[in-house]
């Protein structure tokens, strides 16, 4: 099973989230983001967080029109795994590949501290945890507030693509929201970092089961 991680220049965030597919049992590849074509054979995109570009625009904007993202919305749209976290979660609504907004957070400042999340809807970076069940992991952001109009957000609830929820919400995202899934529900971003609490060195590993479900899931398939 292969990952490809995605490298912006502001990228501070890369390196966690290799490591972290690394130790669940996936091989790694760093991808530059002028290149146009991802590895051969890779089944996951990895979208980390950080501040590509210098958050210069909007979070993400300049990094969602890199030379890379048009192979990376072909594998999201052609049904391959996309996990963006942070950042990463920012250039993917920037994309189209899932709805909605990162606005500048309710507070106008950058939270960095663990935060609970409840897990809500099924997918498979959601199965390892179970529906309903809580869990810790880190934020670090400004514009960490999710937006969508009305509309959008009955959607995602209607068809279950919230994939999970602040228990305490510290930025204002509406209704709780910390991330979404896509359709087809391969795509995920999401604002709190599980690859910042992988392994025991980190103080919590809750967001081991992420990745390591992910693993599975990738070898039964």
């Amino acid at each position: 099973m292969k990952a490809a991680v995605i490298v912006f220049p502001g990228s501070n965030c890369d390196r966690d989230m290799a490591c972290a597919f690394e130790k669940a049992g996936l091989a790694v590849e760093m991808v530059w983001h002028k290149d146009t074509a991802l590895p051969q054979g890779v089944d996951i995109v990895g979208v980390p967080g950080g501040f590509s570009f210098g958050d210069y625009l909007r979070c993400g904007a300049i990094a969602a029109n890199a030379p890379i993202i048009g192979a990376v919305r072909v594998h999201g749209e052609r049904g391959g795994y996309v996990l963006g976290v942070c950042n990463g979660f920012q250039v993917l609504t920037e994309t189209g590949l899932l709805p909605g907004a990162l606005l500048r957070n309710a507070g106008l400042k950058y939270i960095c501290r663990t935060i609970g999340l409840q897990v809500e809807g099924e997918s498979v970076y959601t199965e390892g945890y179970g529906t309903g069940s809580t869990l810790a992991l880190p934020i670090a952001h400004h514009d960490g507030n999710y937006f969508a109009d009305d509309s959008t957000l009955d959607m995602l609830e209607g068809e279950g693509r919230v994939a999970f929820r602040y228990t305490d919400n510290p930025n204002g995202s509406a209704r709780d929201i910390a991330g979404v899934l896509s359709e087809n529900r391969r795509v995920l971003g999401m604002m709190p970092h599980p690859e910042r609490a992988a392994e025991a060195a980190h103080g919590n590993e809750d967001g081991a089961r992420l990745f390591a479900h992910l693993t599975g899931a990738l070898t039964t398939a």
